[in-house]
């Protein structure tokens, strides 16, 4: 089995270091009106997932749904994440499951069957993971490695009050050495999260871990630009992988019309793609 590492390495090759979040805010998801039932919603979320995985498939390496929107509604809202799940893993796509999960024994096992296995009702390529637990909550996610998969553990994260906890040398530096230390298999398929705002950090953590990849929110939107998100990659270019989710999702204001969701999608994911390369 090919490691996840080397699977998003050929992915990017193949298309761009580029990552779409699928985070369907309900008042800008197409077809949701605020009368409608939690299962009409769903089918509205799931159609407008599937039209952004058709859109982006071919244009970027990886989609990452975001567990909380599609969790919200419900059962009809899990089964509307299967769905979307299943389409961008039929559209060649990596798909990055949002979940920061964290918990110890069989819970940690029970999430890591529910977000990772095959067999599962996901089967993500990879999962975002909390590690505030300590190791034993990453283990039975780091044993997936053996199956392709791979996890995203949070480092430094982009929003300003995670600084207080994650800044310097304590919590976040013993989560850097940990992830170093799993990656000394070379696989690299045990990546770090960290944000896009905070290009005078990365560098620091960059060369800390020069194998893991980084997974790097906060892009567009959330007023991160390109020359923010340099020092995340490796000197060679490669090991970041830039994500944007409103600013692909979505138009400046309002929603895109249903029959324009896919062409509209696009549009905008090619111009994520056209930045990073610009």
């Amino acid at each position: 089995m090919i490691g996840f590492g080397a699977r998003l390495e050929a992915r990017v090759a193949a298309t761009a270091p580029a990552c779409v979040g699928i985070d369907p805010h309900l008042l800008r998801v197409p077809g949701v009106t605020g009368s409608q039932s939690r299962v009409a919603t769903a089918r509205a979320v799931a159609r407008f997932g599937c039209a952004v995985v058709e859109a982006v498939a071919g244009e970027v390496a990886a989609v990452k749904p975001q567990v909380a929107f599609f969790e919200q509604l419900g059962s009809p809202g899990v089964a509307a994440l299967e769905e979307v799940v299943a389409a961008a893993r039929d559209a060649g796509l990596l798909v990055l499951l949002d979940a920061k999960r964290g918990d110890i024994g069989s819970t940690a096992e029970a999430y890591a069957r529910a977000t990772l296995d095959d067999d599962g009702p996901v089967g993500a390529d990879a999962v975002t993971l909390s590690p505030y637990l300590g190791p034993e909550s990453l283990a039975p996610f780091l044993e997936r490695r053996a199956a392709g998969k791979g996890l995203f553990v949070l480092l430094r994260t982009s929003n300003p009050g995670a600084g207080p906890w994650q800044q310097g040398t304590g919590l976040a530096g013993q989560v850097a050495d940990w992830v170093a230390e799993a990656n000394r298999d070379g696989t690299g398929s045990v990546g770090v999260v960290v944000g896009a705002t905070l290009p005078d950090e990365a560098p620091r953590w960059r060369e800390r871990l020069p194998q893991a990849w980084f997974l790097v929110p906060g892009f567009g939107a959330q007023g991160a630009t390109v020359d923010d998100v340099r020092g995340h990659f490796r000197h060679d270019g490669s090991g970041a992988l830039i994500t944007s989710s409103r600013g692909v999702l979505f138009p400046a204001e309002g929603k895109d019309a249903p029959a324009d969701v896919v062409r509209a999608v696009r549009e905008r994911a090619r111009a994520l793609v056209q930045s990073l390369r610009g």
